[in-house]
């Protein structure tokens, strides 16, 4: 499997000290510090490479985007983070189905619950 070249998901809501140990575990991060409104900014590590990190909150439907703009982060894919996000976090998390492609349905998302249930869904829901 090709690693990805930066990964993102969107967080639903989360405190920022649960997301600051995640972080520090995940990528021996220091804590998120403020990078303008509504955006936080930190710099991990994996395996050497740094690993910057942003958090835009409440990016879309009452979720946060943490996008990781590294391709050495400790997870190939969009979709191996949000598995590992949503148990470490116990909170919903949603990807993309895939890198973007000429084509590809830009609605049609990820989406990965604390118990470990997960599947495709439309995103924003066409039924709000």
């Amino acid at each position: 499997m090709d690693r990805y070249p930066d990964i993102e998901v969107y967080v639903a809501s989360v405190s920022h000290e649960t997301l600051n140990a995640w972080l520090a575990e995940a990528l021996l991060a220091s804590p998120l510090s403020p990078a303008g409104k509504g955006k936080w900014k930190t710099r991990g590590t994996h395996q050497g490479e740094e690993v910057p990190v942003l958090l835009v909150e409440n990016a879309a439907d009452g979720f946060s985007s943490l996008w990781f703009d590294s391709a050495q982060t400790p997870w190939a894919t969009d979709q191996e983070c949000a598995q590992h996000a949503a148990v470490a976090l116990q909170t919903e998390i949603r990807c993309s189905l895939g890198g973007w492609h000429p084509g590809a349905d830009p609605d049609r998302f990820w989406q990965v619950l604390p118990d470990g249930r997960e599947g495709a869904i439309e995103w924003p829901d066409s039924g709000r």
